[in-house]
């Protein structure tokens, strides 16, 4: 899946002589935890979140009056605060690649450019989350859960899957990381729907596999 599929098209952004207590109004009024900074051809110059808001605000020990702190936080703009030369992506861009680059950089989001340079989308650790929700099949209520270890090798998949569906279940969702345990074995983790989850279930351990999670609809 490519982030064009997932990344919100609805984007707002700020300029950089905006001043830091209208970004923040922004911001909340849209629920945004970063928006991107435009110049005047509406070309991306900078990101701007909550982290660069959280710099500007005042010591908890400071000795300037609340007056003094509102008179320099009003003077204090987008510009002088924001991330220059943000990490970006394109709409092209795998959702995974996208995930790994703001786990990499340690951003909330990323710009979606298209080719001209124009901001046409944001992707965020939210649209990230959502999507890894959706494939592990988590919100489906009349599904069964199962995690099953399978030596790394060609076709044990394929034939646990057949074990299911010879059995009359429907495969909804089916995830495996990439990671083996000591024993060089890797958890595969099946989500299906059948008319006896129990009686399947069962047909699989008859069958030699190890069910180590059973979590029934």
């Amino acid at each position: 899946m490519y982030v064009s599929q997932i990344m919100s098209t609805d984007v707002d952004s700020l300029s950089t002589d905006m001043k830091l207590s209208q970004a923040a109004a922004l911001m909340r009024e849209k629920q945004r935890r970063c928006l991107p900074v435009l110049d005047a051809d509406k070309k991306l110059i900078g990101l701007f979140s909550h982290n660069e808001l959280a710099s500007a605000e005042p010591s908890a020990i400071t000795t300037l009056s609340v007056g003094e702190v509102n008179y320099l936080t009003s003077k204090i703009t987008v510009g002088q605060l924001m991330q220059k030369s943000p990490a970006t992506c394109r709409p092209d861009t795998l959702v995974e690649e996208a995930g790994h680059l703001i786990r990499q950089r340690k951003v909330a989001c990323l710009p979606v450019l298209d080719a001209d340079d124009h901001v046409i989308g944001l992707i965020s650790e939210t649209d990230i989350l959502d999507f890894f929700l959706d494939i592990t099949g988590c919100t489906l209520s009349d599904t069964a859960r199962i995690a099953v270890k399978l030596p790394d090798e060609i076709g044990a998949l394929g034939t646990l899957l057949d074990s299911i569906n010879d059995f009359g279940g429907y495969i909804a969702t089916v995830i495996s990381p990439v990671t083996r345990d000591a024993e060089g074995m890797r958890t595969v983790i099946v989500r299906h729907r059948s008319e006896n989850p129990v009686e399947l279930d069962r047909h699989l351990r008859e069958s030699g596999y190890q069910l180590i999670v059973e979590d029934l609809p």
